[in-house]
């Protein structure tokens, strides 16, 4: 199920607010774990089995984990279980396929006795994985430092975990940030309506913006070799793409959350406008991005080993990042694409003391160093990735159909869409800025956009969630 299709909000959104507003208190939280299955468990039951299975060992693991904080973390029975158990559940439904695929190329090479040994057997990946995988891992790494107490309630626990509004697709919320909110939450009118406010924003971002921009850019993508002018366009487009579908889901999210009463974190904050690729990762995905650091970058060193390690821990950082968007070579090399620029600027810093570009110039460097790190991103293979780069530089290969733009891209629609999307991204107010206070005009607003946004979605075939993927 997905926030931007007519099941959830008018069947699925109405029913939980309904049973939730008519539920004692005490028991608000259990009525969201059970919509929270079914709103995870909609496509396939068995997902939300094993969202349930790794919660309850996670639980677990944290009891074990605060018993034995005082051991340190490499003598902490609860740690290694509470991390192992969800990395194993990631690694085989996450990256299996993967592994399958490189062990039977690398068969078929070696020659027909290794060929004979080909693995057929394919896993189906379930949505959300990722982000309730580092959720379940950040409490219980987070009780092991003494810096968080364990959850006495296994159903509250599991609302955590479980959580629609963001299960799928993030923000990834550590223990910490919604420990008190679990027990202590305020639903009140104001933040009920600041939430519904985030919603419209949001659900008219993905569908007004986002999904256009994906019409053009699966054109270009599926065409391969194009002009250049095609293939710039097609790849911008893609960067508004993932922009507002992600953007625009996080701010679903974070309303969806205030309706509960829940307050969540700010996951984006303008990051085509930043002045460098270090800038950039403070700014985008930011939930992601401090993950990382606190859990991995810090544990492995950080800065504090130098300068050559510095840059060792930076690669490492975006190549398990990468590979954490998707198993694939290409999301390894979007992941060492950003670890190169991220090292580079450290240098550069360390060395001239000062950015290496001014900020007029460096935003729309940034801007074009970013889109030109999706083309892996979006791209299939390497072969796609590389007809791409050789449009891009005008040296592709094309034929009479690939004159994209001649054609059907210059529809009115498709156009103002991508133009107004660039606009809205360098320009635009962000929602949590946007919404800091409401008056009646902007609320008109806001529900106008959605209302069209929604008589939008009921012509529209093509309404993908690119993160629901990861």
């Amino acid at each position: 199920m997905v926030f931007s299709s007519h099941v959830f909000l008018f069947l699925f959104l109405p029913a939980s607010l309904a049973a939730y507003y008519a539920c004692p208190r005490k028991g608000r939280n259990s009525v969201l774990l059970v919509f929270s299955l079914i709103f995870y468990g909609w496509a396939n039951p068995l997902f939300a089995i094993l969202l349930l299975l790794t919660t309850a060992v996670c639980f677990g693991a944290g009891q074990l984990a605060f018993r034995f904080s005082d051991r340190g973390a490499a003598r902490n029975p609860g740690l290694w279980v509470g991390v192992a158990f969800p990395l194993i559940v990631l690694g085989t439904f996450k990256y299996f396929n993967f592994f399958r695929d490189n062990w039977n190329a690398m068969a078929a090479m070696w020659g027909p006795e290794l060929a004979e040994l080909d693995v057929a057997l394919q896993v189906v990946l379930p949505l959300g994985l990722s982000f309730y995988t580092f959720q379940a891992i950040s409490y219980v790494v987070d009780i092991g430092r003494g810096q968080a107490r364990p959850q006495k309630n296994p159903l509250d626990f599991a609302s955590y975990i479980a959580l629609f509004p963001q299960l799928v697709a993030g923000p990834i919320i550590r223990y910490g940030e919604i420990e008190r909110q679990l027990q202590e939450r305020q639903e009140t009118i104001e933040r009920f309506a600041r939430g519904v406010l985030f919603f419209g924003v949001g659900f008219s971002k993905k569908i007004l913006l986002a999904n256009p921009c994906g019409q053009i850019a699966d054109a270009v993508f599926a065409t391969g070799s194009t002009t250049a002018i095609d293939a710039w366009t097609g790849v911008f487009a893609y960067s508004m793409q993932i922009y507002f579908d992600f953007s625009g889901y996080s701010d679903m999210a974070l309303g969806l959350g205030l309706m509960f009463g829940f307050v969540f974190p700010i996951n984006f904050n303008s990051p085509y406008r930043s002045v460098s690729i270090t800038d950039f990762w403070r700014r985008w995905h930011i939930s992601l991005s401090s993950f990382l650091r606190d859990y991995l970058y810090i544990p492995l060193g950080g800065s504090r080993k130098g300068s050559s390690r510095t840059y060792v821990n930076l690669m490492i950082v975006m190549l398990l990042g990468g590979l954490w968007h998707g198993a694939s070579w290409t999301f390894v090399a979007w992941g060492a694409w950003h670890g190169g620029w991220l090292a580079l600027e450290r240098f550069w810093r360390a060395r001239v003391g000062k950015t290496i570009l001014p900020s007029y110039l460096a935003v729309p460097a940034v801007f074009v160093i970013a889109s030109l790190g999706w083309v892996w991103f979006r791209s299939d293979s390497f072969a796609v990735a590389g007809e791409i780069f050789r449009s891009l530089a005008g040296i592709g290969e094309v034929d009479s159909k690939a004159l994209l733009l001649d054609g059907w891209i210059r529809q009115p629609y498709l156009l103002v869409s991508f133009l107004f999307a660039l606009g809205v991204a360098w320009f635009g107010v962000p929602t949590h800025r946007l919404l800091r206070s409401v008056g009646l005009g902007k609320a008109a607003c806001i529900f106008f956009l959605f209302v069209v946004a929604v008589v939008v979605m009921a012509n529209q075939s093509f309404n993908p969630f690119i993160y629901f993927n990861f």
